[in-house]
């Protein structure tokens, strides 16, 4: 379990970046795999979300994930009746207390926002290609049609994959560039087709470009982190047939 210390400070706000431990799967799924959408035991993953529930003190059908897809749809949750489970987006923004809102990882970044002023929560799911097509940038515009001032809100980017482990080929190097030559330097180049590129900086460039100033970083890697996190990617490199998802949430009181 893992905690940002900027939202620990407030009394009325519960969160936490679970880890893959304290869970009852088993195998590749080892222990608190939070994925549905995996080929695990259903059974185990519904027990693993009732812990993760208890942990968080909601109660379990009030413990909301989505159908992530990569897309950069964001889900509002205005009042308890516009609550529904599982509906495909990639983030959560909610004004509804007592409400867990949660996003499922495996390499790629879970990030937790806050206004406590407003008292709005949100979460997104940022893979590269949710990050390319402004899964962050309509989060935080949610915020800001909300009457969010861009200086109350805070970003919290969760454990993801680490530069040095996520190797791309030159036609995704070329994807980003394309949309925007800046975007270079968030790649290291080392052999004419390969790449490494840091998922982690370019989230943090794209909050910073929507005036987000109050960002904290849980710098984990998850693919070196075998203990502690899934990984798609390692998975893969592993010849494993699947792989779990991580669960991270925030909650208002």
């Amino acid at each position: 379990m893992f905690f940002s210390s900027r939202l620990k400070k407030f009394n009325s706000l519960k969160h936490c970046f679970f880890s893959r431990k304290n869970g009852v799967s088993k195998g590749i799924y080892h222990s608190l795999n939070c994925g549905l959408g995996s080929q695990d035991d259903k059974k185990d993953v519904l027990e693993n979300l009732e812990i993760v529930s208890n942990q968080i003190n909601c109660k379990k059908d009030f413990l909301i994930t989505l159908n992530q897809q990569h897309t950069n749809r964001v889900i509002h949750f205005k009042n308890k009746e516009s609550i529904k489970n599982k509906l495909v987006g990639d983030a959560i923004v909610s004004q509804v207390k007592n409400v867990g809102i949660g996003i499922l990882a495996a390499d790629c970044a879970p990030i937790l926002f806050y206004d406590n002023k407003k008292k709005i929560i949100g979460c997104a799911h940022s893979g590269w290609r949710g990050a390319l097509n402004g899964i962050i940038k309509n989060t935080i515009n949610k915020f800001i049609e909300l009457n969010s001032n861009t200086d109350d809100i805070i970003a919290v980017v969760g454990p993801c994959i680490d530069k040095k482990n996520y190797e791309v080929k030159k036609d995704f190097f070329d994807m980003f560039v394309s949309k925007k030559d800046i975007n270079k330097k968030f790649f290291d180049q080392f052999s004419d087709e390969k790449y490494t590129f840091d998922l982690r900086g370019y989230i943090n460039y794209e909050i910073s470009t929507l005036n987000i100033s109050n960002v904290e970083n849980i710098e984990i890697d998850t693919f070196s982190q075998k203990d502690l996190f899934y990984s798609y990617r390692r998975s893969s490199q592993d010849k494993e047939k699947d792989y779990g998802r991580c669960i991270s949430v925030i909650l208002m009181t």
